[in-house]
């Protein structure tokens, strides 16, 4: 008795492998997009187009791009940003510790402020703080400070206390969400090591909570940036308002107004790249790799060009 067995060597494969690959995959085509970039090509055109035409003399923006007064503006809105920033974020981590407070007198309190600042425009607080002037005559803190209220309420210290305090505000609530993003087993932990509650916010909570409270910080610092133009309209000199007075001197308006959106482009850009780093260290715990950054991924792309052209060579 004779058993037949069959047997499939590799050769009875190649047909298979052949037909496979015949197959080509042909992508769809989005007619949609080139029609977008085509409107979109057009669109930016006719913008250039337009201003090409206008009457702007272009050779006052770099004749006054380094101007003494442009520059000491420059100076004015980063220092009234850091130290508005500062105030924000230090009135938003108490705020927030007071808004998860078991204590109804500061937690309701904290919940009054936030409500306050965030329901009401900051041209108006900067506005109120300008002519309160017209209620108080004097401000009297006792032995500390005596004074009249339009030598004390400077437009600096106007500025300083519109932005920082409304600041606070946002600040509170980012502060919370970061607060309440860390799982309340980490707490639980550190009491049952003996740890206070001062020293578990401290160590424990805080540092965790970073990571949910950097970047939307980060964002609120570029729009504080921002925010420091409407202190043009108390009187407080800074990049806004200098370049207000070198376009009405000069007859250039348009021309200084464009001045000073480069410079606010030149320092967003910079307090990005600033905060893109900031994130980058603050989330090594969230993940096992860290996406490369953007010098990173510039290297290594030379280096594959360059590993390329060495083959090619040999």
């Amino acid at each position: 008795m004779t058993t037949d067995i069959s047997k499939k060597g590799p050769e009875d494969d190649v047909p298979k492998a052949r037909q496979a690959e015949a197959i080509k995959a042909i992508p769809v085509r989005h007619f949609g997009r080139y029609v977008a970039a085509v409107l979109a090509i057009g669109v930016l055109a006719s913008i250039v187009y337009a201003f090409s035409q206008g009457d702007i003399k272009w050779g006052a923006i770099p004749d006054n791009f380094f101007d003494e007064r442009i520059l000491k503006g420059v100076r004015e809105t980063l220092l009234l940003t850091f130290l508005s920033m500062l105030i924000g974020v230090v009135g938003g981590v108490i705020l927030s510790v007071m808004r998860l407070s078991k204590n109804p007198v500061t937690s309701s309190i904290a919940w009054f402020y936030i409500w306050f600042f965030r329901g009401t425009p900051v041209l108006v607080q900067l506005f109120v703080w300008f002519n309160l002037g017209f209620v108080f005559d004097y401000i009297n803190l006792g032995p500390v400070y005596k004074d009249e209220w339009s030598d004390f309420m400077t437009p600096f210290l106007t500025a300083l206390l519109g932005l920082g305090l409304n600041e606070a505000a946002y600040m509170a609530e980012i502060c919370r969400a970061g607060l309440l993003s860390v799982d309340e087993g980490q707490t639980e932990a550190s009491h049952a090591l003996g740890m206070s509650h001062n020293k578990t916010l401290r160590r424990v909570v805080l540092p965790q909570a970073m990571r949910v409270v950097v970047p939307p910080t980060g964002n609120e610092f570029i729009n504080m940036l921002k925010t420091t133009s409407l202190v043009a309209a108390v009187q407080y000199y800074e990049l806004l308002k200098y370049a207000q007075d070198i376009g009405t001197s000069s007859g250039a308006t348009v021309e200084t107004l464009l001045l000073a959106a480069c410079w606010y482009l030149i320092m967003t850009s910079i307090l990005s790249v600033g905060q893109y780093y900031l994130e980058r260290y603050y989330a090594r715990g969230s993940s096992r790799t860290l996406p490369d950054t953007p010098f990173q991924k510039i290297k290594a792309n030379m280096l594959s060009l360059s590993n390329r052209g060495a083959g090619g060579v040999r």
